[in-house]
């Protein structure tokens, strides 16, 4: 099993979407060397992550910048080759902005691209492994989930053992490997566009996120409300962080401690009425430099947590 995953391919995409006169259309493309219709993705170049990889390709192939949303599964299928090939897709809703600013022209890969509603895609698609993947954007559609925004809550990269460091446990600052880890993280951050950056006040944090704030501009807000120490006195405040990011309806990253991590899921459980299990534990159990992202619902706050997913960093 382990020789034939390693064997495998991995490609990358996502449902794009829009709102024109109230009614949701998805893009499709016409593929020329092929002559189908599909999905826009493409395969994962070396280095790459999922989610960076599905906004590249989507920018490759249809001229449009996008930022994704929620996942909406994996397509599974055998090459003729005869290796497998698992596409991770997203939705991804596209600004009216996004698409007057597309620089597709018909080319050698793509002969056309077009919106069209659900119901003529489905009829469209060449491949029954897309229809699936549109029959899950469509479940969200009918759910009234589809606009989206998520609260990434990353756990610090590596640090400096506490036994190896003589200063306060707040300045202890990343290794070799921690840095290593915030620059790896980077490419897969920014592809949910968050608009914020919530950091512990702690070194250890403030450094994980620095690599994300130069890459995207955003001055990370400090605070000890989600620190380690505040949260060991019993002076933590993990409550008003978090209520005020759902409030906002925006996509942030919140960077904090293993310790602290588990009190914020469960907060984005209590404030939007979602009930707790064993997936906010899974999603709290996050290594140095992971990160959990919790996708939400912009337009109807009382649906709860859609859905959780969790990446590692690549060092």
């Amino acid at each position: 099993m382990t020789k034939d995953i390693k064997k495998a391919v991995f490609a990358a995409g996502a449902i794009c979407w829009r709102l024109v006169d109230g009614q949701v259309r998805v893009l499709v493309i016409h593929r020329t060397k092929y002559g189908d219709v599909t999905l826009p993705k493409g395969k994962v170049d070396p280095g790459e992550t999922l989610p960076q990889t599905a906004v590249r390709e989507i920018k490759e192939e249809t001229g449009i910048t996008v930022s994704l949303g929620v996942p909406v599964g994996i397509a599974h299928y055998t090459l003729g080759s005869g290796r497998d090939k698992f596409v991770h897709y997203w939705a991804a809703k596209v600004t009216e902005g996004a698409v007057r600013q597309s620089t597709f022209v018909p080319n050698g890969e793509v002969a056309a691209q077009e919106w069209v509603s659900i119901d003529r895609a489905r009829r469209y698609l060449s491949y029954p492994q897309d229809v699936e993947v549109l029959e899950r954007f469509e479940s969200l559609v009918d759910e009234g989930v589809t606009d989206t925004f998520a609260l990434i809550v990353l756990r610090h990269a590596k640090a400096t053992a506490r036994g190896d460091w003589s200063g306060s446990d707040a300045s202890r600052p990343l290794t070799d490997k921690g840095v290593r880890q915030a620059a790896s993280i980077v490419p897969s951050l920014a592809a949910w566009s968050p608009r914020k950056i919530i950091t512990s006040s702690a070194v250890r944090c403030v450094t994980t996120v620095a690599p994300l704030a130069a890459e995207t501009g955003i001055e990370p807000k400090r605070t000890d409300a989600i620190s380690q120490d505040a949260w060991e006195n019993g002076e933590s405040d993990v409550r008003s962080v978090i209520g005020k990011r759902i409030r906002k309806r925006k996509t942030a990253v919140i960077c904090s401690h293993g310790p602290v991590i588990p009190d914020i899921l469960r907060e984005i459980a209590l404030a939007t009425g979602t009930l707790d299990g064993a997936y906010l534990r899974d999603a709290s159990a996050l290594g140095t430099g992971e990160f959990s992202v919790v996708h939400l619902s912009a337009s109807n706050p009382g649906s709860g947590i859609i859905t959780i997913e969790t990446h590692s960093p690549r060092d």
